[in-house]
């Protein structure tokens, strides 16, 4: 298989610009730093390199897995089999009047920087959530404040077919951690964001308010995935598990936050099984105790315990 992979990671370089990594531990590419290897990992520097990876993928029959910035990603111990596509190489940034259009690999607090200069509101919810503008449309990220369905206007994405496609925002069906290119194979390549012309001082005022409550109250100093599970209707996931006495359950390095009890952190060495015997430990107490199955907000990749 070593000989097979070699001879892939080599024909795959010659077609694209960006690098190609053989078996490449994905604990470097996660905020989790958990997560054996990736078969292949491909670091696109543009959208040709884009498509000339997931052609090559389903040419040679390999399964492909989009990755942002890794932030609400779980890899398990032995890795992703195929080719993991890291599109933080997609770097470009624009700002006209009161749109920005970025491509999916740029981070959302670059994002964010951007509009805070250019005296831009509406995305100021956004700050300190740790993912690529691509990732967080996909899952809608937000806060309370507001989410991504708010300021999406338009989305590039590389369909089933090879083909590079616009949808408006008002199509892409956002829901609750949810939107229509979420596990559907197509690949977002860029976004439109419509924002509009704010108070400069509001826009600081507002970012500077948001990045102290993340501070305060999400384990930040440690390694993470970000919430866990997704808050069920009329519920906060960390405050159903916190009723349960959650906070600080350990096992090996992972643990139950003390700060948000919907964060599992990495004290160091933490495992993939780590941390999943942690995850059905807080489900199994949460339901027994209110009868409320927590569905998971993060993604879990791989193979292994």
């Amino acid at each position: 298989m070593g000989d097979y992979l070699t001879l892939l990671a080599g024909e795959l370089q010659r077609s694209i610009a960006g690098r190609v990594l053989l078996e490449e531990p994905l604990s470097r590419h996660t905020t989790f730093r958990i997560g054996g290897p990736a078969d292949l990992l491909a670091l696109p520097t543009n959208r040709e390199d884009i498509e000339a990876c997931i052609s090559f993928s389903r040419e040679k029959g390999l399964p492909f897995y989009i990755l942002g910035n890794g932030s609400n990603l779980l890899v398990r111990e032995k890795g992703v089999r195929g080719l993991v596509i890291k599109t933080t190489g997609l770097s470009r940034l624009e700002v006209k009047d009161a749109n920005i259009w970025a491509e999916a690999g740029v981070l959302l607090a670059r994002v964010l920087s951007k509009a805070q200069k250019a005296g831009l509101s509406g995305l100021e919810f956004a700050a300190g959530i740790p993912a690529t503008l691509g990732g967080a449309t996909v899952m809608n990220a937000g806060t309370p404040a507001g989410s991504m369905e708010d300021v999406v206007a338009r989305v590039e994405v590389l369909d089933k077919e090879g083909r590079f496609v616009i949808a408006d925002g008002s199509q892409l069906g956002f829901g609750y951690r949810e939107s229509r290119i979420k596990g559907s194979g197509q690949v977002v390549v860029a976004v439109l964001l419509a924002l509009k012309p704010g108070h400069p001082e509001e826009i600081d005022r507002l970012i500077a308010q948001r990045l102290a409550l993340r501070k305060k109250k999400q384990p930040l100093a440690w390694p993470n995935a970000g919430c866990i599970f997704k808050n069920p209707p009329g519920y906060a996931a960390g405050w159903l598990i916190e009723q349960v006495g959650a906070k600080g359950w350990s096992r090996g390095d992972a643990e139950v936050s003390t700060i948000h009890a919907n964060f599992i952190i990495n004290r160091g060495r933490a495992t993939a099984s780590d941390v999943l015997g942690l995850i059905e430990r807080v489900r199994e107490e949460v339901f027994k105790r209110f009868g409320i199955y927590l569905d998971l907000e993060i993604e879990i990749w791989g193979e292994g315990p």
